[in-house]
């Protein structure tokens, strides 16, 4: 404690130039938290967009399906998929899909059906919670339909609207049915948004005579296991499968993770740079300052090693102090983003996606263990390696020569 007492005795001979660079680092570690808070918000919230509204963190297919998406080529065994997912406790939703056309009124598009057990999807997904008007199929096939936003629009269709579907059945003959337009979805992804046309399995299954061909198992554990481990795992639940994870699946949202990571540590080399750049200049002044101090105290035999040490702790109790104050803004910036966040539809109107995947036009900092103590721990760490360059050299300095200083 005494060598603290002394080295913040030291700091303060010159208030000015000690309080500009506490300043300086507390204003470096408070920028680094909030980026950082708001850097990993927007990760993760782009991965969970991504994967917990529909996408999932692995999907199972046949082998060949995600090539031609034949509706022919459905799993060959998806019981026993969803049998040992749940014995791990998988969130697993069974999906089918066909082609076919839609018509309300005078106006008709073609749409991609998806036939889903929407109890199952409340429970493993947040598809129900992204309706924007009506609501989502219910647990008992009643002939409705959700459609995605676009969709709905080309086909000016509205809640309540009944809307005529035409497809070919899988035994080849036509299929047609009248269904009630119960929900229409908000901005989700471009492909839901363009074409997706969702019907209760029951439904989907009469409609396309499928007679329960289920051609994507979505798997979602909402980050209980990393998803190597979870593609690993199911690899081997049913013969003829193929197992892709979200960044396979989504190569451009995976690349732009990966770019966010090195922008990050690109944005921190600068702000950490900068900081113990000011410190160093702090303690090459402090050197010259006391260039008479430190000749009289190697004069009567301090060795350089103890020099080298007493301005080491003068930066250390400087980063600290800095990094202290730094941590309390910081955890105050990053609380409101994290709260209120940052409102992007200032910039650009209207809803923004990327790589298919609709993001949250409010972007919101996520405040954790690693985004408070990186920049702490690096800031005080970074500061006081700064700090050795201008305490060898009062180490070495010449006793007389120092002495005689003006």
């Amino acid at each position: 404690m005494g060598l603290m007492r002394y080295a913040w005795r030291n700091l303060w001979r010159n208030k000015r130039r000690t309080g500009i660079t506490l300043a300086a680092v507390t204003l470096n570690t408070a920028i680094l938290i909030m980026a950082y808070a708001l850097m990993d918000g927007m990760i993760k919230h782009s991965v969970q967009n991504a994967t917990n509204v529909v996408l999932g963190e692995a999907q199972i297919h046949a082998e060949g399906y995600r090539e031609d998406h034949s509706f022919y080529k459905s799993l060959p065994d998806p019981e026993i998929i969803l049998k040992k997912a749940t014995e791990h406790r998988i969130g697993a939703a069974p999906r089918s899909y066909g082609y076919g056309l839609v018509s309300v009124g005078a106006k008709s598009a073609g749409a991609l059906f998806w036939g889903i057990d929407p109890a199952v999807e409340r429970a493993v997904f947040d598809l129900a919670d992204n309706i924007q008007f009506g609501r989502f199929l219910s647990d008992k096939p009643e002939q409705g339909i959700v459609l995605g936003k676009k969709l709905a629009r080309s086909l000016h269709a509205s809640i309540g609207d009944e809307i005529i579907v035409v497809v070919q059945a899988a035994d080849g003959s036509l299929g047609n049915e009248l269904y009630t337009i119960f929900g229409i979805l908000k901005t989700v992804g471009d492909n839901i948004d363009r074409g997706a046309a969702i019907l209760h399995q029951d439904d989907f299954r009469e409609l396309f005579v499928s007679k329960g061909r289920i051609h994507e198992v979505a798997l979602n554990t909402r980050g209980e296991m990393p998803i190597m481990e979870l593609a690993a795992l199911m690899a081997t639940a049913a013969e003829g499968t193929q197992v892709k994870t979200w960044r396979e699946l989504m190569p451009l949202l995976s690349d732009m993770v990966n770019i966010f990571d090195s922008v990050m540590l690109i944005f921190y080399a600068i702000f950490v740079l900068a900081a113990g750049l000011g410190v160093m200049n702090t303690m090459l002044m402090a050197t010259y300052d006391r260039m008479r101090e430190f000749g009289i105290l190697k004069a009567i035999g301090t060795s350089p090693w103890r020099i080298i040490g007493n301005m080491a702790v003068e930066a250390f109790v400087l980063a600290v102090t800095a990094a202290a104050f730094g941590l309390v803004i910081g955890l105050a910036g990053g609380y409101y983003f994290q709260e209120v966040g940052i409102d992007t539809r200032i910039f650009a109107a209207g809803d923004f996606s990327f790589s298919g995947v609709a993001f949250d036009p409010i972007w919101r900092a996520v405040l954790g263990v690693k985004v408070v103590a990186i920049p702490v721990v690096v800031m005080c760490v970074i500061c006081t390696i700064a700090s050795l360059y201008p305490a060898v050299l009062a180490a070495r300095i010449n006793p007389v020569r120092a002495i005689h200083h003006v």
